[in-house]
């Protein structure tokens, strides 16, 4: 397909089809799974279309019916798709046969979960690596492995150009836009989310108003563990009447079923003896760049020291939450890639924090600090040490990301790592 931008997600998938006979791939809109699910498929059912749905509801069959592969393209549009794909399945389980994508859980939940017929995929906005901006040279295999490889390589991307990559979005549809355009097209997408897709899930919004500020106080958020208390608060400074607890919840809820809101969990492992670690999430939009327009903040806003204008307590500055976010996003996806789950670790009081805790499954963990920063000195890695002496050989890697331009370890073995040279 002309202008296809290669996806980490294209090898797991190839792989995966090569035995399994359904897949689903979910996430937020416009992340391009039709166009990634498209390259693969046969026969294309497209549910968002009128004219196909109605054809199907009258001969629910015809729908996997096709030359495999077969993609149901927004199935949550139709939740009994899941239910004619799981019994086909159940029928013939030849590899390569569906593929679905979806942008939102269904409201009507499908009467089985799929377990053993459908493996669900995470497709993300693009990570740093995606986006080609340099040439990645390590990879989180490797950090992974426990080998403690040698970092190498070096990058020409600087604070600004970071900068510029958290305005201008991981959506593939916007890449290379003017400024201006890409502005306006995620201005459009945010509207849309108020004002179509809330409806969209069955969900009554008395106040849009009040919807968007709440939105723009999670924004503001970005890269906290700031309780939902305090997001409702500063979405309504000096006012006397506070959205219901039940209202705000239903926000995030609906956000969630939209894949618009992906936290970090808190790493909370079993195989060692750390104790008293807190159990909150951090909070993360699903592209940075969402953030930052509702905040109304642009690259140079940013590197300037712009703020959220929130009562949103936070470390640093907007731009450090901001890119914490962006390299939160790009982990995620080379940690899928590689089997491994991403958490955080913070201790109760926080004293102790780490940005990120990649996780086998076995149990052993990559930690990785974000680092607004082109150097690294002893007081950044001084959790990371900490983290080394408590886990021992359960610690496989640790490395700090910064906006620096080469990578290598430091003599106690921790790793340097620019962020443009980070990939699966």
């Amino acid at each position: 397909m002309e202008g296809y931008i290669p996806r980490i997600l294209d090898t797991e998938l190839d792989e995966l089809l090569t035995g399994l006979p359904a897949i689903s791939i979910e996430g937020p809109r416009a992340v391009g799974k039709t166009e990634t699910a498209t390259r693969r498929a046969k026969t294309v059912r497209r549910l968002d279309d009128a004219r196909t749905t109605e054809i199907i509801r009258a001969e629910p069959e015809r729908l996997t019916l096709g030359k495999p592969p077969i993609l149901i393209d927004e199935w949550q549009r139709m939740p009994t798709s899941w239910d004619l794909v799981r019994r086909a399945v159940d029928r013939d389980r030849t590899p390569a046969r569906f593929l679905l994508t979806g942008s939102a859980a269904p409201t009507a939940a499908p009467t089985h979960s799929g377990a053993g017929r459908i493996v669900t995929v995470r497709m993300r906005p693009m990570s740093l690596a995606e986006r080609g901006i340099s040439e990645p040279t390590v990879n989180i295999s490797g950090l992974l492995s426990g080998q403690r490889p040698r970092l190498e390589g070096a990058s020409q991307v600087r604070l600004g150009d970071y900068a510029a990559e958290i305005v201008n979005s991981g959506f593939p549809a916007l890449r290379g836009n003017p400024e201006r355009l890409c502005r306006a097209e995620l201005d459009g997408y945010i509207h849309r989310i108020i004002d179509h897709d809330f409806d969209d899930l069955g969900l009554r919004i008395r106040d849009r108003d009040s919807l968007r500020r709440w939105m723009t106080a999670y924004a503001a958020a970005t890269s906290t563990s700031a309780s939902f208390a305090t997001i409702r608060d500063a979405a309504t400074p000096g006012e006397p009447d506070k959205p219901a607890r039940s209202t705000t919840i239903s926000y995030r809820a609906a956000l969630e079923q939209l894949w618009m809101i992906e936290e970090i969990p808190a790493w909370l492992p079993t195989r060692n003896r750390l104790r008293r670690l807190a159990a909150s999430p951090v909070h993360q939009l699903a592209d940075p760049a969402l953030a930052a327009r509702l905040l109304g903040v642009g690259a140079e806003a940013l590197l300037e020291g712009a703020d959220s204008g929130r009562s949103i307590p936070r470390d640093g500055t907007l731009l450090g939450a901001l890119f914490e976010s962006l390299l939160t996003l790009s982990v995620r996806v080379y940690a899928q890639a590689n089997e491994a789950r991403v958490a955080h670790l913070r201790t109760r009081g926080g004293e102790r924090e780490i940005d990120l805790i990649l996780e086998r499954a076995d149990g052993r963990v990559v930690a990785l600090e974000v680092k607004l920063s082109a150097t690294v000195d002893d007081e950044d890695v001084r959790h990371l040490r900490w983290l080394a002496d408590r886990l021992g050989p359960d610690l496989l890697d640790a490395a700090v990301i910064t906006t620096g331009s080469e990578a290598y370890r430091r003599n106690d073995g921790i790793g340097v790592i620019p962020a443009a040279l980070l990939t699966a």
